[in-house]
């Protein structure tokens, strides 16, 4: 099974903690160049710094603040002039939870552009080069709430599904160049994101953190959370050669949560 990386770029978003810093961890681990893209510079140069490079691999960052449409463009513009990307990965932390009444218009405008209108503006400035080069991976990281709504996560489930239907039909557009988009959807997996929203159920519930815990352990076959590393594995993967005819997929990463076929 080639699942080499070895001369391949990637370019992978909210790549300074959690599950995208693993991603970038294990596409660096296979041989790949990568540029982590994230808000805060001290964390990715510490991130930076914790990448492999045993393949002589040369790694980067770009700091951007995803709020900002205009200059995450210009800067993704500017970048890809001399350094072209075989491997996009569209992660994105997720809006604050609640329910759908309790959410205003202004929530789901920048939900909306956080998460779907930036992939957009990503994928248009990154294919162009990867169908020159034949080869082009987009993974996008969203949620298995567009399977199974999360009712304490309205404005995100909302725009995860828009999400996915977006990554549906680029896939079916851009799969005669060799450029594959599939979707990873994580169940809860142990990141920072995970402990902010069972910190905030059981606030309002006053109860303690371990409670929530307890009760979304139950839910889950495996009977735990998931690390960020075996999200980071089925990216690794789909970024590989040996993923080459896997497209337009969403797959589960939930220890089996998600009841459907």
């Amino acid at each position: 099974m080639n699942l080499s990386l070895k001369d391949k770029h990637a370019l992978i978003c909210g790549s300074s903690q959690g599950i995208g810093l693993a991603i970038a961890q294990e596409l660096a681990v296979l041989g790949a160049h990568c540029t982590l893209l994230a808000r805060n510079e001290a964390t990715l140069q510490k991130a930076i710094a914790g990448l492999a490079t045993t393949q002589a691999q040369q790694h980067t960052y770009l700091v951007a603040d995803f709020s900002n449409l205009d200059a995450v463009k210009k800067l993704i513009a500017d970048h890809i002039q001399t350094n072209p990307f075989h491997i996009l990965v569209n992660n994105t932390g997720g809006p604050p939870p609640g329910a759908v009444l309790e959410a205003t218009e202004e929530a789901f405008l920048q939900a909306f552009n956080q998460h779907l209108i930036i992939n957009q503006l990503l994928a248009q400035a990154v294919v162009p080069a990867m169908k020159q080069a034949g080869y082009g991976r987009i993974i996008n990281v969203i949620s298995t709430s567009i399977r199974i709504p999360i009712n304490t996560l309205a404005v995100s489930g909302t725009i995860r599904g828009a999400v996915a239907m977006w990554s549906k039909l680029l896939s079916n557009e851009v799969g005669q160049y060799n450029i594959t988009v599939n979707n990873i959807l994580p169940g809860y997996t142990k990141t920072q994101r995970l402990e902010s929203l069972i910190q905030s159920n059981a606030q309002k519930r006053g109860v303690d953190n371990s409670v929530i815990e307890q009760e979304m352990v139950k839910d889950i076959p495996m009977k735990r959370f998931g690390e960020a590393a075996e999200l980071a594995a089925v990216a690794a993967f789909l970024a590989s050669p040996a993923a080459s005819y896997v497209n337009g997929v969403s797959i589960a990463v939930d220890g089996g949560k998600t009841n459907v076929v």
